[in-house]
């Protein structure tokens, strides 16, 4: 079992085609390049609205704009590689092309989207650039009868100001910060089944950046495929009964930071994350928001290299297990993977749901007893588990007790939402190991997210 959530992390996914060349300009030296402005200028702090216009070009004429970002990608097995996409546009008697409301006439997007050539970019097989480093997109105009035109943006997780300190409590901990600001509103955040730090520490200067204190808190750290290695040794390697009250310890911590405020304290977390956090608010009341991205309303199975199917609990409080639906034919899943057919995490969870309904029902996260500020996030094309479903069943639970939950469900998005928008989403389900989802929906979804989960902070926890 801990193979195929290993494989889930670093993906199965082979590249896809490149796309197809510009237009094959016959260069006129005599007449100037086209003009590409971008707003505001880089760096971008990355979520933050871009606006892009092309001017300078000869109307009535087609136009190509064609997008370049070098990425390291976990879906690609942790390779680095160039990605492209590309659009062609008419330019009308204005000479201009402006990327939010010009609809392409072919290209690797549709439709008028100021983010399309950003998240719409697929794997190359190309030699990466020297000049284009990571976080840059270089955007090329090319027009027949011009000279070609070019621009690099520059998307970074961080402004100048912010400070990333280690943090020696806790192995792989990372505590962000705006410097010179006290008493900040404070964000603990929490990765998911992928385990370690390297995952989720951009998380740190990324809500830094937006105003909060913010510990990157690793709570486990599995063996990588296939050498064995740990991350983080000091770590549990199983995902099994990790304890609930670590996050006092944290708090502990941050009461002695003059930049946090201990009472005001909220937690953020993604898919195994999103059901620590969730589990943490209900028995832990000093919490005064969650933003729970792909959440499960109930407590799974654990598992481990050395942990028999079906015995172990992923979550304890106070010392025992907390109870926990098993899996069903997780170890058919997997063997698909070697199949070379898709594998559907979400298979061996509904399973387990349909076999064990008494399960479900002891082992249901009590949400109704976190009476803070809730937000949740959630694909209905999830494949990984059902997150939509469980969303739903989480509301409903706090509506009954007349409590305010905000809910963000999007019907083409699958279980990755916790992005911008502007990176690319084709290769989420371009391998075996499928996450939901059209790469459309996935960047709408994360694009809609972002500045909701902003502004809901913001109010739940104060500016």
């Amino acid at each position: 079992m801990f193979i195929l959530f290993f494989s889930l992390v670093l993906g199965l996914f082979g590249p896809l085609s490149a796309p197809s060349g510009g237009v094959s300009p016959q260069t006129n030296l005599d007449v100037p390049p086209p003009t590409v402005r971008v707003t505001p200028a880089s760096p971008v702090l990355d979520g933050d609205p871009v606006s892009v216009v092309i001017s300078g070009l000869s109307s009535e004429k087609e136009a190509v704009v064609i997008g370049e970002r070098v990425v390291r990608s976990q879906f690609l097995g942790g390779k680095t590689v160039l990605f492209q996409s590309r659009a062609r546009f008419s330019v009308g008697a204005s000479g201009k092309i402006e990327l939010g409301t010009a609809i392409p006439r072919e290209g690797s997007y549709s439709g008028a989207d100021p983010r399309g050539l950003f998240w719409s970019m697929v794997p190359t097989g190309l030699p990466l650039p020297a000049d284009l480093k990571p976080g840059q997109v270089l955007l090329r105009v090319e027009q027949e009868g011009r000279p070609p035109a070019a621009a690099v943006i520059e998307f970074t997780q961080s402004v100048p100001d912010v400070t990333v300190e280690e943090v020696k409590d806790f192995p792989g901990a990372v505590f962000a910060y705006p410097n010179g600001k006290k008493g900040l509103p404070t964000l603990i955040v929490l990765g998911g089944a992928e385990g370690g730090a390297r995952s989720v520490r951009g998380e740190g200067p990324k809500f830094a950046s937006r105003g909060f204190a913010v510990l990157v808190l690793p709570y486990y750290s599995p063996p990588k495929l296939p050498m064995g290695e740990r991350e983080i040794k000091e770590l549990p390697a199983d995902f099994v009964d990790i304890p609930i009250e670590r996050l006092n310890q944290a708090r502990t911590w941050i009461a002695g930071r003059a930049e946090a405020d201990q009472r005001r304290i909220g937690l953020y977390g993604a898919s195994k994350g999103a059901e620590f956090a969730l589990l943490a608010a209900c028995h832990l009341d000093w919490v005064k928001a969650v933003v729970a991205v792909a959440p499960s309303d109930v407590i799974w199975e654990g598992w481990g290299l050395t942990v028999s199917p079906g015995t172990r609990s992923s979550f304890s409080f106070q010392g025992k297990p907390l109870p926990f639906v098993p899996y069903v034919d997780f170890a058919g899943e997997q063997a698909r993977l070697f199949s070379g057919l898709s594998v559907h995490l979400r298979r061996p969870h509904d399973r387990g749901r349909a076999a064990h309904p008494e399960a479900a029902v002891e082992a249901r996260i009590p949400i109704e007893r976190f009476r803070g500020e809730l937000m949740l996030i959630a694909g209905q094309d999830d494949q990984l588990w059902n997150s939509a479903m469980m969303a739903h069943n989480l509301a409903e639970r706090r509506a009954a007790a007349r409590l305010r939950t905000e809910s963000l469900i999007f019907s083409d998005a699958g279980h990755y939402l916790n992005g911008t928008g502007w990176a690319p989403t084709t290769h989420y389900n371009a391998g075996q190991v499928q996450s939901g989802g059209t790469p459309a929906g996935n960047a709408a979804a994360q694009a809609e997210t972002w500045p909701k989960m902003l502004a809901f902070l913001k109010r739940a926890l104060g500016e």
